[in-house]
C-alpha cells in the first residue's frame, strides 16, 4: 500500500518539477517579452503558479519522507493499525460497517477506506476484537464495537500463500 502512494507522489513531484523548471520559466519569459510587467496578467499568473508549485513540492517531499519512515514491523499483529481491515458494529446506526485504515492520500470514505488520522481511524487504532471505540463526530458520539480484525500482516501472509499456491499449480501443470 505505501509503495503505491509513494509512486503516485513521486509522479506528481516529477510533473511539478518539470513544470517549475521548464514550463513556467518559458511562460514568464514570454510574458516579460510583452513589456510592462505592472499590468501584465500573464506574468502575474505565472509567478503565482510558481509560488504554488514550490509550496506543493515542499509538501509532497515532506510526505515522501514521512512515508519512508513507516516501519511495518512496528505495526501490531493483534490490534488495529495501519493497513488493518476492521468490521465494527455501529450501535447508533444499528449496522455492521467495514473499514480499512489507509494513508490520508488513499482515503475514500465511500469505499470504506479511512485515514489513520481521521476521527474514526484514530479511535480504532490500538483496539482489539471485542473492544469498543468511542468516536466524537459533528453529529454526536458513536460507539463502534470491533467484531472482526485483519491486520496488514494477515494480508501479507495471505498474499504470500496465494503466490506459493500459484507457483505450486504452475509447477504441477508443467
Amino acid at each position: 500500500m505505501p509503495e503505491l502512494v509513494k509512486k503516485r507522489l513521486a509522479e506528481e513531484i516529477k510533473q511539478l518539477e518539470y513544470e517549475l523548471t521548464t514550463e513556467l520559466p518559458a511562460e514568464i519569459k514570454k510574458a516579460v517579452a510583452l513589456g510592462d510587467l505592472s499590468e501584465n496578467a500573464e506574468y502575474h499568473m505565472a509567478k503565482q503558479r510558481q509560488v504554488f508549485v514550490n509550496a506543493r513540492l515542499g509538501q509532497l517531499k515532506k510526505r515522501m519522507g514521512e512515508l519512508a519512515m513507516v516501519n511495518l514491523t512496528n505495526i501490531p499483529h493483534d490490534k488495529v493499525g495501519f493497513g488493518s481491515t476492521v468490521t465494527v458494529f455501529d450501535s447508533s446506526k444499528d449496522e455492521e460497517i467495514q473499514y480499512q485504515l489507509v494513508t490520508s492520500e488513499e482515503s475514500d470514505v465511500a469505499k470504506g477506506l479511512i485515514s489513520t488520522t481521521s476521527p474514526i481511524g484514530r479511535a480504532l487504532l490500538g483496539k482489539m476484537i471485542g473492544d469498543t471505540a468511542t468516536v466524537i463526530t459533528p453529529s454526536g458520539k458513536r460507539e463502534l464495537e470491533i467484531l472482526k480484525l485483519s491486520t496488514i500482516h494477515d494480508a501479507a501472509d495471505l498474499a504470500a500463500a496465494d503466490l506459493a499456491a500459484a507457483a505450486a499449480a504452475k509447477t504441477e501443470a508443467e
